[in-house]
């Protein structure tokens, strides 16, 4: 058995929630969950990694269990989300540690990488996305709410947050849907389900336009600091391209880059084999 805590800190006033495993001597693994989820979506990796190593999960600001302070007086922005888990990390004392970064957590991930190149020791993408080859069509609403950010383009992409899209995002490009457990995307509706949370995560999808503005200062902070990196994909991801996967090694040659046969949420049906990759590749690149 796993000790795994659930536990908070207070980061500038605002109450993170994350959870921790392993010895706090072991080398840090930092996980960082994406869009509609929190850091339950590791529930099932964090074991198989904390005899080796100390992980730790946030839940990012208005996701999960951390706060989701009002719009008024937080602004929703992967900049303003990255200063949040940044400080999370100061708090904890984390001055070295690898990442593991997943669709939200990419842009997050890579922004503390490229603020604190030295506290990075590697880093695991998985479909997490830094390139624009990467981006499928299925951005196209979004897109079109970046170049014209009106009323009604907001509205449009406002089925994105409709429960049955959540589990279309589990399902989609899956080989067996009956591997797919209903727990993690019925808690990511239940969190999407309250107060305020839609607007949001309108404001995120719209700024995740800053995000595109940021690959190329990101493919620079691959090309200056070589950090070694695994990108392990879900081939049939309907968001993120295994082109996306693919263009790590136009700027670190030596990127290990695998596919698994499933679709965004990849560690739903493939925790084992993703797991053994992380233990394979964390243990060459300490």
């Amino acid at each position: 058995m796993v000790d795994i805590a659930y536990r908070t800190a207070d980061v500038d006033g605002l109450t993170v929630f994350y959870r921790e495993a392993g010895a706090p001597s072991a080398p840090t693994l930092l996980l960082l969950h994406g869009f509609p989820s929190a850091s339950h979506m590791f529930r099932s990796l964090i074991p198989l990694l904390a005899d080796r190593f100390h992980v730790v999960a946030p839940d990012l600001p208005g996701f999960g269990k951390s706060d989701m302070p009002p719009r008024a007086g937080f602004d929703y922005t992967f900049d303003h989300l990255t200063d949040v888990i940044d400080g999370l990390t100061e708090r904890l004392g984390l001055d070295r540690f690898a990442l593991y970064v997943f669709d939200y957590g990419a842009p997050v991930g890579f922004r503390i990488a490229t603020r604190h190149p030295a506290r990075i020791t590697a880093i695991v993408s998985q479909n997490g996305n830094a390139y624009e080859a990467g981006l499928s069509d299925a951005w196209a609403p979004v897109q079109a709410y970046w170049k014209d950010p009106s009323p009604a383009n907001r509205e449009a992409i406002r089925t994105l947050l409709a429960p049955q899209t959540t589990v279309w995002q589990y399902t989609h490009g899956v080989p067996d849907p009956a591997r797919v457990s209903p727990d993690g995307y019925e808690l990511d509706n239940h969190y999407l389900a309250r107060a305020g949370a839609d607007e949001i995560q309108l404001d995120l999808f719209g700024d995740y336009a800053s995000n595109v503005a940021l690959y190329p200062a990101f493919q620079q902070y691959f090309r200056t600091s070589r950090p070694p990196l695994l990108a392990v994909w879900g081939r049939n991801d309907p968001f993120f391209l295994p082109a996306g996967a693919e263009a790590f090694k136009a700027d670190l040659p030596d990127a290990d880059v695998r596919f698994v046969d499933t679709g965004h949420f990849a560690l739903e049906t493939h925790v084992e084999a993703i797991a053994t990759a992380m233990r394979e590749f964390l243990a060459a690149n300490p």
